[in-house]
């Protein structure tokens, strides 16, 4: 079976790295890949890696905050050779399948997919009505299939869609591949936030509560891992702001890191205070993987994957003032609480959101949908995408 694989960025975010992760499953089921994306960024090299086919899509550059109408029009004005693109992609590869891994390509992909089959895999809400009522008519029109990585992401879109054909896989990660490096004696409590810096990741709101905590936990230190992606122009200016609420304090920046389970490890707590998530983030996952206790707002589709008390600890009300008391409380009163949680989330991650449990539930439902066997895959064979390649 022949698969095209459609997506809107070619920089590494979410949706990019369960596409990757996605890679080998295609593989050891014998199907053959062709990943269609804008530009020459680092996931047109991974895929390379990988072996998988790249071809390039007229997409041009957008960012991930709410679109301006300049963007809906400079974005309209391109759909005509979006469709022209994809419809020769079909013509020449004559794909079995579209698998289309972000909404804003699926007006295009309805328009040009020549009655293939097409399966969108949703990784995040849409917020506004326009971008909800043209991918849920798209949707409708193709009867597409849809998957999508938490029930927070695709509820907008549930009025346009049957049930029948609508599933909900959360997302698994690989986890470490090797024992991780022991953190450095000495070097004191270290509380991070990794991700991509945007508005909505709450970087701002770490930065006002570690001053909080500065004044009362003098030798902790704190870490942001992450840059500004798609080329957001608000995001970089985001960026600015947190150099300035970062001064004075002990803050590093690591700036983009592929070794995200080494970042972990180095960490005593992770925080996830994103103030308007659309899914669920991985982040969440890989912390639980590496058996490192979590602090998030309770924010999107992350109350689908952590549980107050349990596997995690959320805050409310969302703002820094909380989020340093909740902390505080944890590491000065109930450290135990904070090792009850690392051990309960990493027993959670063993038994649902592994990488391969994730690889099997999609090869599955595409299985399901082409009307062939699921295809198993057989031992030995790799699983991650960083097992892959190294």
């Amino acid at each position: 079976m022949k698969i095209l694989f459609l997506d809107q960025y070619s920089d590494l975010g979410g949706a990019q790295h369960c596409l990757l992760d996605l890679m080998p499953a295609v593989a050891w089921a014998h199907w053959q890949a062709s990943v269609a994306v804008p530009g020459k960024g680092p996931l047109v090299d991974r895929l390379r890696e990988l072996g998988v086919e790249t071809e390039s899509l007229p997409l041009g550059s957008y960012s991930t905050s709410r679109k301006r109408p300049s963007d809906m029009i400079r974005f309209a004005a391109r759909m005509p050779g979006i469709v022209l693109a994809i419809r020769r992609l079909v013509a020449r590869l004559a794909p079995d399948l579209i698998y289309v891994n972000g909404p804003r390509l699926l007006p295009a992909a309805q328009a040009a997919r020549r009655s293939v089959p097409l399966l969108f895999h949703c990784h995040s809400r849409l917020e506004q009505r326009l971008a909800v009522r043209v991918a849920g008519r798209s949707l409708r029109a193709a009867q597409a299939t849809t998957i999508s990585c938490c029930r927070f992401a695709v509820e907008p879109l549930l009025p346009y869609l049957e049930p029948e054909r609508t599933h909900i896989v959360y997302n698994g990660v690989a986890g470490p591949e090797t024992p991780l490096t022991a953190k450095v004696p000495g070097s004191g409590f270290r509380i991070g936030v990794v991700g991509r810096i945007a508005p909505e990741k709450g970087h701002a709101d770490f930065l006002q509560a570690a001053r909080l905590l500065n004044e009362v936990l003098p030798n902790c230190r704190f870490v942001i891992c992450g840059e500004a992606l798609f080329s957001g122009r608000v995001s970089k200016e985001y960026r600015q702001t947190l150099d300035k609420l970062a001064e004075g304090l002990p803050v590093e920046f690591l700036g983009w890191r592929d070794d995200i389970y080494e970042v972990l490890s180095r960490l005593d707590l992770l925080v996830v205070p994103s103030t308007r998530e659309p899914a669920t983030t991985r982040v969440v996952l890989e912390a639980y993987s590496c058996g490192l206790p979590v602090v998030a707002y309770p924010s999107g589709g992350i109350p689908e994957v952590l549980t107050d008390g349990e596997t995690g600890f959320t805050v409310s009300p969302m703002n820094p003032q909380a989020l340093a008391e909740r902390i505080l409380t944890l590491v000065l009163r109930q450290p135990e609480r904070l090792e009850q949680a690392a051990s309960a989330g990493q027993k959670l991650w063993r038994q649902q959101f592994g990488v391969e449990r994730y690889q099997l539930e999609v090869v599955g439902i595409v299985a399901r949908m082409m009307g062939v066997e699921p295809p198993v895959p057989r031992p030995g064979t790799p699983s991650s995408s960083n097992a892959v390649h190294g």
